[in-house]
């Protein structure tokens, strides 16, 4: 008889593994703000309009599984305070991230346009998630990559 993905257990599977620290929505748009250069909590919490609980409890999700990394800061005259950054652990995430993101554009385009724009900094040409089977294929880094905003981001408005 054949076997069967029911003769295996997958608890310790690599995609469950994952989503116990990643899924969840606020987690990855808190990574997605992460690699955009985001690093302190009111600026995650602009860029993201979450509650400041939620956002909390994500960051302190991604601290514990040491994809974020928590650095002390202090602006003149205030308490200090921690910003967060992406650890090799979490700079590693960017290729899932991307595939995502173009596995929706392609599935579902935004009307406009993408909202963003990957490329290689060095050649300039767009960036694009793939499998490889080549042993030597040389990944591309957080810093050899440009991300821009697309013909689909709409630029806010000065709050009044």
């Amino acid at each position: 008889m054949a076997s069967t993905r029911f003769d295996y257990d997958l608890e310790h599977c690599g995609v469950r593994r994952a989503l116990d620290l990643l899924g969840e929505k606020w987690t990855l748009l808190v990574l997605r703000e992460a690699f955009y250069g985001v690093r302190r909590f009111d600026d995650f919490s602009r860029a993201l309009s979450c509650g400041r609980g939620v956002l909390s409890a994500r960051l302190k999700t991604l601290v514990a599984g040491g994809v974020l990394e928590p650095h002390a800061y202090s602006e003149p005259g205030q308490r200090p305070r921690d910003e967060y950054r992406l650890t090799p652990k979490g700079r590693d995430l960017n290729p899932a991230l991307l595939a995502l993101s173009q596995w929706s554009e392609r599935w579902d385009p935004p009307p406009a346009g993408p909202i963003a724009l990957v490329s290689d900094r060095r050649s300039g040409l767009p960036v694009t998630a793939i499998l490889s089977s080549d042993p030597q294929a040389q990944p591309l880094s957080l810093s050899d990559i440009l991300i821009a905003p697309g013909p689909g981001a709409v630029r806010l408005l000065p709050k009044a």
